[in-house]
């Protein structure tokens, strides 16, 4: 069996018997079965990832003695912030599972003139709570060791003025622009428009923000799919994609 990987948000250090957060121990104890003895790997978001075993296994808490310490580096050195405007139900979700997958370092789903999503400041704060989740399992997955942030959705104007990335990009299928025809950076802000696309006075916005409109190509991507196509495009072009 594939040794599970685990974020705690948590110190993490060699010796120390730690309990782990709720989620985790629901996954290792009642989903994987697991029992004491049984190998892990924990991760913290603070770099590298270290090796633990098993201490203690019952329905309300799991244990587990730290053992060993990875410094292994798997995160792109291309900083990305992620402007999603938000979608409907899994479309969102799948959208911050390959974000993450992809090597993102922020994400904020904004509210734009087309984004057919409400969300109240209760509702918000959930989705919020969900969405970060979702980061933490894809991060798992991808042996990741950092997770990224998920804002509060933001307006689109308050997110434009608040970017500061070296390049910042706004996907526009009749943009003149190629990703390859840009200099390296070190960071880059990429906003994604909804399930209807950004209006045209929010392209210029965009423009008048600083982004750069590009298109990927002559065929319109949904939204779920932009990102993926576009975050791989940036970490072949200037991550860690070879």
């Amino acid at each position: 069996m594939r040794i599970p990987r685990v974020f705690e948000d948590q110190p993490l250090k060699l010796g120390d018997e730690i309990a782990l957060g709720e989620f985790a121990a629901q996954h290792l104890g009642r989903a994987l079965r697991m029992k004491p003895g049984y190998q892990i790997i924990l991760f913290n978001g603070q770099g590298g990832e270290y090796s633990a075993e098993l201490t203690q296994v019952s329905k309300k808490q799991v244990c587990a003695r730290i053992t060993d310490f990875s410094d292994v580096v798997v995160d792109s050195p291309l900083n990305i912030h992620l402007g999603q405007c938000l979608s409907r139900g899994e479309r969102m979700d799948y959208a911050v599972q390959k974000a993450t997958e992809l090597g993102v370092n922020q994400l904020t789903p904004i509210f734009s003139e087309r984004c057919e999503v409400k969300l109240n400041a209760e509702r918000q704060s959930k989705r919020v709570q969900h969405w970060q989740q979702v980061a933490v399992s894809a991060s798992e997955q991808s042996l990741r060791c950092q997770v990224p942030d998920i804002h509060t959705p933001k307006a689109l104007q308050s997110w434009l003025n608040d970017a500061d990335s070296d390049l910042k990009l706004v996907l526009d299928p009749r943009a003149p622009h190629a990703l390859g025809s840009f200099q390296q950076p070190a960071s880059v802000s990429l906003l994604i428009g909804p399930e209807g696309g950004l209006s045209d006075d929010e392209v210029e916005l965009a423009k008048q923000a600083g982004f750069l409109p590009i298109a990927l190509g002559p065929r319109v991507l949904r939204t779920e799919t932009a990102p993926v196509a576009a975050l791989t495009l940036l970490q072949y072009l200037w991550g860690d994609y070879r």
